[in-house]
């Protein structure tokens, strides 16, 4: 039984292809229409990969900064960059993703069961307040964890420290959610019982830790913590 229920936000919460879905379905988006799914497949892939070199290098920047260097190579990669407009109104919508559709309800039912939930990000505090705020769960969060207190990125053991040195959780105590297998393969290293959120029905990562559940959504998470 878990006393507190931990949740990645990105890709996990949030829709990360939305902003490139959205912006695609605007009036004069042609070129983007025709590129949506890759430019938003490359943006997020790169983002990650970004994180990771900086984490190995110890070359840490804010998620934002990342974020933004991600964009430039899946537009270059797409053949978009000559687009600034664009560019910014991706950016833009990046500030806006929504959360998934079982997300509100799902943290309603946790927290009326008297569980603690918290966001542990890679995030950069400004762009996990914008996200939270647009999505309107803030209500259902005790707390918001930004990889930025610690300088690095998950899957950094600094990062799930911040769970108890910030909540108090023993680790023993926590439900960790990520649709992230490497970000899974940490956290079940780290001691934290895990759910991978496999919703494109992917293998399971070939590392030394698995996930204790694998769910392709969110909606019966209450129903495991």
């Amino acid at each position: 039984m878990a006393i507190t229920c931990v949740f990645d936000a990105y890709g996990t919460l949030f829709d990360v292809s939305a902003a490139a879905r959205v912006a695609s379905e605007e009036p004069g988006r042609e070129a983007l229409a025709a590129v949506w799914p890759q430019l938003a497949d490359h943006w997020r892939s790169r983002q990650l990969q970004y994180t990771w070199l900086r984490t190995i290098t110890q070359d840490h920047a804010p998620f934002w900064d990342v974020t933004r260097d991600a964009l430039d190579w899946a537009m270059e990669k797409t053949g978009l960059a000559g687009d600034p407009e664009l560019r910014e109104r991706l950016l833009g919508l990046y500030w806006e993703l929504p959360a998934y559709p079982e997300v509100p309800m799902m943290l309603a039912r946790l927290k009326a069961a008297g569980k603690t939930c918290a966001i542990l990000s890679n995030g950069s505090p400004d762009m996990l307040e914008g996200a939270v705020d647009s999505a309107g769960i803030g209500e259902f969060l005790d707390a918001v964890l930004s990889v930025e207190d610690v300088g690095t990125f998950k899957p950094s053991k600094a990062v799930y420290d911040m769970v108890a040195a910030q909540l108090g959780s023993a680790r023993t105590d926590v439900l960790f959610v990520s649709a992230n297998g490497w970000d899974i393969a940490g956290a079940s290293g780290y001691g934290f019982r895990t759910v991978w959120v496999n919703r494109a029905g992917d293998p399971v990562d070939r590392l030394p830790h698995r996930p204790a559940h694998v769910l392709t959504d969110l909606a019966t998470i209450p129903e495991l913590a």
